[in-house]
């Protein structure tokens, strides 16, 4: 109850920051995507929020908050030239940090472990440790509401195009061992492409698996499910999962199955399906064993998963060092109280309005020795990297 308190008190400042802001809105300068930059200026966790804006020359702008590290809007041109923003969110940091009635991942940097581990728990060295539990029995994105998606990053802009963000966790937070210090990268480069790079440290032997959550809609129309933008991953397997989205240790094949996307088609070809793990999810969500990762190697240089909209003929290519990616569709968005929440420039979300493409070590991957394990210990740096690159089709 204390702690419901605290979150309360914390979202009613805001709220009266953001009203005192109100005055100045008309003066600001609005970003390409709408975005009023006053609306995210602020204080959470007695740190400073601000929204920061990434820019090239091709009239690309990427606007992000050090409050979870989140990308708020990512605005490319479309095949007539016209700036759409592509992903989904909110246009003030009050519904970012209001974790009881607009909770949301949208446009985390996901730490300390993405996805979910099984029953919170896992053996590292011999002991045991227990985590929190933020997704019924299970732990979900590093326990959710208290994991870095909800904590304020050390913000350092270099230039148009850089912004570099650091975080320290400490020991024993939301259970996982180690003090960590990590370091978040968002780069624009010339060539209309967001990079993504998470870099860390820690004291005694951990986990550690990050990814970025961009919920996408290249269509940028949010009002709409997304069942005609064309999917292709270049995955022969994916892990089944179980009904509360935990890989039951398989490796299956993608053929014969609405899973195969190794031929690009439209979501919507196949997201009704009546197979299993697609009515376990209502829709897709589920990790894919890329092809790109080889002999404990990934290729990033390899596209391993592309998205196109055939109305705004933005075509995005993403490559990755990690071993897999989580597809997942957006099937809680639009359901139950979801509904009515919204969002950017007042809009409400439909079921399946997006999808998400989140590189990973597979999900549960502390539990399943024989995957490509999350383990850092100290002396070691941890390195993951994703990037999505932007075009006209």
């Amino acid at each position: 109850m204390k702690a419901l308190k605290e979150t309360m008190m914390g979202i009613s400042v805001i709220a009266l920051m953001l009203s005192a802001c109100a005055g100045s809105q008309q003066a600001s300068k609005l970003t390409v995507s709408g975005l009023d930059p006053a609306r995210f200026d602020t204080t959470i966790q007695d740190k400073p929020v601000k929204l920061y804006t990434l820019k090239n020359d091709n009239g690309m702008e990427v606007c992000i908050t050090n409050y979870g590290g989140r990308v708020v809007s990512l605005c490319v041109p479309d095949k007539d030239g016209k700036p759409t923003d592509v992903v989904l969110g909110f246009d003030n940091i009050a519904q970012y940090a209001d974790t009881i009635n607009t909770p949301s991942d949208y446009g985390s940097s996901v730490g300390r472990y993405a996805n979910r581990i099984k029953d919170g728990k896992f053996t590292l060295d011999g002991i045991v440790y227990q985590l929190k539990k933020n997704d019924g029995p299970n732990c979900l994105h590093g326990g959710g509401n208290t994991g870095w998606m909800h904590q304020v990053y050390d913000a350092e802009q270099i230039g148009d195009s850089i912004l570099k963000l650091t975080i320290v966790a400490a020991d024993k937070e939301n259970g996982f061992p180690g003090k960590v210090m990590a370091i978040t990268t968002y780069k624009l480069t010339a060539d209309n492409t967001l990079d993504m790079t998470w870099e860390a440290e820690t004291d005694k032997p951990t986990i550690i698996n990050q990814t970025n959550h961009n919920y996408y809609n290249l269509s940028g129309d949010f009002t709409q499910p997304g069942y005609d933008m064309i999917l292709y991953v270049n995955a022969d397997n994916f892990t089944p999962s179980d009904k509360l989205y935990i890989p039951t240790g398989e490796i299956k094949s993608v053929e014969g199955t609405p899973m195969d996307f190794r031929t690009p088609h439209a979501i919507g070809d196949s997201i009704q399906s009546q197979y299993d793990q697609i009515q376990n999810a209502t829709g897709y969500d589920h990790n894919f064993c890329l092809n790109t990762y080889k002999d404990g190697k990934g290729d990033d240089k390899q596209v391993c998963a592309s998205l196109y909209s055939p109305k705004t003929g933005i075509f995005m290519e993403m490559f990755t060092n990690e071993p897999g990616v989580q597809v997942y569709s957006g099937n809680f968005q639009g359901v139950g109280p979801d509904a009515k929440i919204a969002r950017k420039h007042g809009l409400t979300y439909p079921k399946h309005v997006s999808v998400c493409l989140e590189s990973q070590k597979y999900p549960n991957s502390p539990n399943q020795p024989t995957w490509v394990q999350p383990t850092l210990n100290p002396g070691e740096k941890y390195y993951s990297h994703a990037a999505y690159k932007f075009s006209i089709k």
